[in-house]
């Protein structure tokens, strides 16, 4: 199975589009994640009828209509594999142990809102990815998105992709 995570993609205030190289992994994906911080519905609308499946939350800078459609939270079973999707996590120093207490049935966790690329494992077990921003990269060098593979129930092939600048 294919994903493709992404999060923090504030259209249009931060870019007028997805870039294309994001664009491209769609179709290529079984799973797309975004993981919060649409801004604007159309986003959603986009990824809703180009994507097979689409695993996604609201985050703090999503407004009402965002919010009707999205949970703050979403959760689906993976080829066995327990996978979450949220939007805060809080500050980094921490981050593993809270999020391990907070989400003891989950074997990894995609979350977004610092628009810093991060990967890591609690000490549960836990994998913790934020794909940083394709649209928004802050004080990071670069745009960033990532893919991953599960196989036979595992986390394989997790590449953090940089974008060119726009």
């Amino acid at each position: 199975m294919r994903l493709l995570l992404m999060s923090d993609t504030h259209l249009p205030k931060r870019a007028k589009k997805l870039p294309d190289p994001l664009l491209a992994q769609i179709p290529r994906a079984d799973l797309v994640v975004h993981a919060g911080d649409w801004v604007d519905t159309d986003t959603l609308d986009l990824l809703e009828s180009r994507s097979r499946r689409l695993l996604a939350v609201y985050g703090n800078n999503d407004g009402s209509a965002l919010r009707a459609r999205l949970p703050e939270v979403a959760r689906a079973e993976l080829d066995g594999l327990r996978f979450g999707v949220i939007h805060e996590t809080g500050p980094a120093q921490g981050r593993e142990k809270r999020c391990a207490e907070r989400f003891p049935d989950l074997d990894v966790l995609v979350f977004g809102h610092s628009h810093i690329p991060w990967d890591t494992t609690a000490p549960t077990g836990l994998r913790l990815l934020n794909p940083g921003s394709p649209t928004d990269r802050r004080r990071q060098p670069h745009c960033t998105y990532m893919t991953a593979a599960i196989t036979d129930g595992r986390l394989s092939e997790v590449v953090l992709h940089r974008l060119a600048p726009r």
